[in-house]
């Protein structure tokens, strides 16, 4: 046994079991083993009476957060031009803010914030884009690193259809630029792995496509872009790859849509029923960002429909198209945002429930990092401690009803508690 990470935590503690089921056990005892849980106790066993006790007693215990979608350089910029459509926003907004990160200093500077920020907020695990310049993207893995924090990192690819200053030459050079990325971080990192990050298809011509796919298939690297977000984005795919069946088979024809390849797609607001069906096929991770969409007059997704088809949804902030690190805020604007596309639409999709979405915040998402997301034995132990006493209450609540309005009334960074990995952040 690692004396360094085990430990046992007292508290009040939630996890999820599946999508619909929540463990909740009241002054319960959570083991850490060699950073991975042995489980959650109404009484602790008496092998594990002489790991070290934290008490907690009386505070929320719950596993750490996962964001399945964030674009690390937004965050410098977020909370402007909310006015905006996603287009018009990226070339407005994104793409000139983005483009100053081919300063390495500016770069620095920029994600030093970011990453203190998600390092006090209830994250633990991220998959993030960074921008399309090397030394930048290597700094953001330095400081993630540092952190603490389990991430993925993308070095963005992009060679058509975005400002001259922020377009790579062409798909070949854009896949060497990709290589080199790959070389020069390989082996420097414990918590910081790499992600093919093609932005997204009308950023991306066939040549780099293909060529990605071929750096897939050699280096068995996982996949995460954007689908179906805008309607407009969605035209302009369907003329861009009119051989295409639906955008996700544009993503598919060069095999970075599931399947073998570990893939995440931000959004799937306006999926059509065969690219459902698809990524239901190939397995493919939804990252749904509710706050983006509501920014960026996206729409909302059908999370319902995706979860009763037992597909792999998770959550994700969507810096800076979303404002806010929390995913705990994440959850109660998708419980929000599903309300509202029921009353809109009547297409007869009911409501996420409480239970659904903290399961898409730990379990959910956590899961294409392996066995993270949730106490059962033999998880890998992330896990927060919650400061409730901003939210004093008159009544006594039960733990439930704390975990429901911590979903609603917490700030970015009311955590008194951090660990990953069996690693006490603070």
């Amino acid at each position: 046994m690692n004396r360094d990470t085990a430990r046992v935590i007292k508290g009040d503690i939630c996890y999820s079991k599946d999508k619909n089921n929540l463990a909740i056990v009241p002054d319960g005892y959570l083991v850490c083993e060699d950073g991975r849980s042995a489980g959650v106790f109404d009484r602790l066993p008496q092998s594990y009476q002489e790991i070290p006790l934290e008490d907690y007693s009386g505070k929320l215990v719950v596993p750490g957060l996962t964001d399945l979608h964030i674009h690390a350089p937004q965050y410098a910029f977020r909370g402007f031009k909310m006015d905006l459509e996603l287009l018009e926003w990226l070339n407005t907004s994104a793409f000139p803010e983005e483009a100053r990160y081919a300063d390495p200093e500016y770069a620095r500077k920029a994600y030093s914030l970011f990453v203190d920020d998600l390092r006090k907020s209830p994250t633990t695990r991220a998959c993030l884009f960074a921008t399309l310049h090397l030394p930048a993207t290597e700094i953001l893995m330095d400081l993630l690193e540092e952190s603490g924090l389990v991430t993925f990192v993308g070095k963005v690819s992009m060679d058509r259809n975005c400002p001259d200053y922020l377009r790579e030459e062409d798909g070949d050079a854009a896949a060497r630029a990709v290589l080199d990325w790959l070389e020069e971080t390989a082996g420097a990192y414990r918590h910081v792995r790499p992600i093919l990050t093609p932005r997204f298809i009308p950023a991306c011509s066939d040549r780099l496509m293909e060529r990605l796919g071929e750096i897939q298939r050699e280096h068995r690297l996982p996949v995460q872009s954007h689908l179906s977000e805008n309607p407009e984005e969605i035209a302009w795919v369907r003329q861009l790859a009119p051989w295409s069946q639906f955008y996700g088979d544009a993503y598919d024809h060069f095999g970075l849509f599931g399947g073998e390849v570990p893939t995440i797609m931000a959004h799937c607001v306006h999926c059509p029923s065969q690219e459902v069906e698809r990524m239901r096929e190939k397995g493919v991770y939804i990252a749904h960002c509710p706050q983006s969409n509501s920014n960026l007059a996206s729409g909302a997704a059908p999370v319902r429909l995706f979860l009763d088809q037992d597909m792999r949804v998770g959550l994700g902030s969507d810096i800076a198209g979303g404002t806010v690190l929390s995913i705990f805020r994440a959850m109660a604007e998708a419980i929000q945002v599903s309300k509202l596309r029921g009353r809109l639409t009547g297409d007869g999709l009911k409501p996420l429930t409480m239970e659904e979405v903290f399961y898409m915040g730990t379990l959910g998402g956590g899961s294409f990092f392996g066995k993270v997301g949730s106490f059962e034995a033999g998880y890998e132990f992330d896990a927060l401690v919650l400061d409730e006493s901003r939210i004093p209450h008159p009544q006594k609540l039960t733990v439930r009803e704390r975990l429901e309005r911590y979903l609603y009334l917490s700030g970015e960074d009311w955590i008194l508690h951090k660990y990953v990995q069996g690693r006490k952040l603070f």
